[in-house]
């Protein structure tokens, strides 16, 4: 099912890999805009100079840190060529964007400074392994940006958290989706149950500093409860 599950999502953006920017890029995702200004301002106080983007698509970060912050080391990692492909054709060298997966980073130890995952984590099913492996790549910091499956005030919402809190909600959530245990649709592919704020505890073991923010301005200090979108900051 696992493997099945990789596969589709492989094959849903080849597919898409043209259309991409103007679905995801362009018009969509604001919050991770948002997110990626937050941290080009903060490389400058943890001194980093290298960084791994995980999951780089069509290489968003990456074009954004050439563009804004040259003298940087910057690498990504993209599973599927379609994507890759649409990268280099924006003049992203291909030593720059390479073939990778995200629970399996071909890195040694330590090798860059910060690794970073924008709106990835909710298509990668194992996402403790995928966070492992970027902290272990890692050297000072981990930053990610993702969504808030927990997110809501209506009754939804309350039925969520509740589901959360008894240690049902993964059951409940396959038995929704029929035993799969992820969503698939025509605008993001196949998703996975998945909030920033299942990574905190993971985030806490391996550092002396967890920062967090909303990255939509749509909620109140209750981020469970009310953020669509958050990301958190690591420093190890």
């Amino acid at each position: 099912m696992k493997e099945d599950s990789v596969q589709r999502q492989r094959e849903y953006y080849a597919k898409t890999a043209q259309s991409y920017d103007d679905s995801h890029i362009n018009s969509r995702e604001p919050e991770h805009d948002f997110a990626l200004s937050v941290l080009t301002g903060i490389l400058d106080y943890y001194q980093i100079e290298s960084i791994l983007d995980v999951g780089s698509g069509t290489g968003r970060v990456i074009t954004h840190f050439i563009k804004v912050k040259p003298e940087l080391s910057v690498m990504g990692v993209e599973p599927v060529q379609a994507l890759r492909e649409v990268a280099y054709k924006k003049g992203i060298s291909s030593d720059i964007l390479i073939q990778g997966d995200a629970t399996q980073l071909g890195f040694p130890d330590k090798k860059f400074d910060l690794v970073c995952a924008f709106g990835v984590l909710h298509h990668i099913q194992d996402q403790k392994k995928a966070i492992s492996e970027m902290f272990r790549v890692g050297k000072k910091a981990v930053f990610i940006s993702d969504s808030n499956i927990y997110v809501g005030t209506n009754l939804t919402g309350y039925f969520k958290r509740f589901l959360k809190t008894l240690g049902l909600w993964d059951a409940a959530y396959k038995a929704r989706t029929f035993g799969k245990g992820y969503n698939e649709s025509e605008g993001d592919g196949i998703t996975y149950p998945y909030s920033v704020l299942d990574s905190y505890s993971q985030f806490r073991s391996h550092c002396k500093e967890v920062h967090l923010f909303n990255t939509r301005g749509d909620s109140n200090t209750n981020f469970y409860k009310t953020a669509s979108h958050i990301a958190m900051l690591g420093i190890k």
